[in-house]
């Protein structure tokens, strides 16, 4: 029998793992494009393949003005209330509290639109921290984000699992020494996430709680 090793913390990406943010977000990357750029068709599909990175860094990547990030943050908070949260999430995360697990969110997005987005969708009160990447000095896929989140939560990198949909998730785990879950349930890149190699491939939510196991009695000793 397989023993699982015991965990104190999780921390999680949150588009593409706790809210399917895609529709939207295209909608307002679009809006940004034309207020910027102009006509023409917005490389949205392009933009998405580099998500789980900063905004401002994705904008020099693609050689896009970085102009755009106020009309898209201005269309982003506009539509937030559109954002679903991925179902079968507020029932896992009731569930890791409940087993006593420090829980945080470490995003590309800035730390002000993520706490607001999670207001908006009233989750916020699940976690413990929300970090966003203009919070840290080197955004994913470095490891800063993710040992960030380790402090506040007081928690060890071993004890840890990191959850996240995209590449830069993974590396930025893996550079922190804690153990990396691929969600494939709303990601953009299903194949690039795999090839990034995450510890653990999640196909759902729940699945996750198998390798989040309550703590035995007298706790994790």
């Amino acid at each position: 029998m397989t023993t699982v090793a015991p965990r104190s913390a999780v921390i999680f990406d949150l588009d593409g793992v706790l809210v399917d943010s895609h529709e939207v977000m295209g909608r307002a990357f679009t809006a940004a494009y034309a207020e910027v750029v102009g006509d023409g068709p917005a490389p949205f599909a392009e933009y998405q393949r580099y998500q789980g990175l900063y905004f401002p860094e994705i904008m020099r990547v693609m050689g896009l003005p970085p102009e755009m990030e106020e009309p898209f943050v201005r269309e982003s908070y506009r539509l937030a209330d559109q954002v679903p949260v991925i179902d079968g999430i507020v029932d896992l995360l009731e569930t890791l509290r409940a087993r006593g697990l420090g829980l945080a969110v470490a995003t590309g997005k800035a730390g002000v639109r993520a706490r607001s987005l999670l207001e908006t969708l009233r989750i916020v009160e699940f976690f413990d921290h929300v970090i966003g990447s203009d919070e840290v000095e080197r955004p994913k896929p470095a490891p800063d984000i993710v040992l960030r989140a380790l402090r506040l939560l007081d928690a060890r990198a071993e004890e840890t699992i990191m959850v996240g949909d995209a590449p830069a998730d993974v590396h930025s785990a893996r550079s922190a020494g804690v153990t990396s879950a691929g969600a494939t349930w709303a990601t953009v890149d299903e194949d690039g996430l795999l090839d990034a190699g995450p510890d653990l491939v999640l196909k759902s939510p729940a699945d996750l709680l198998a390798w989040c196991p309550p703590a035995p009695v007298g706790g994790l000793g």
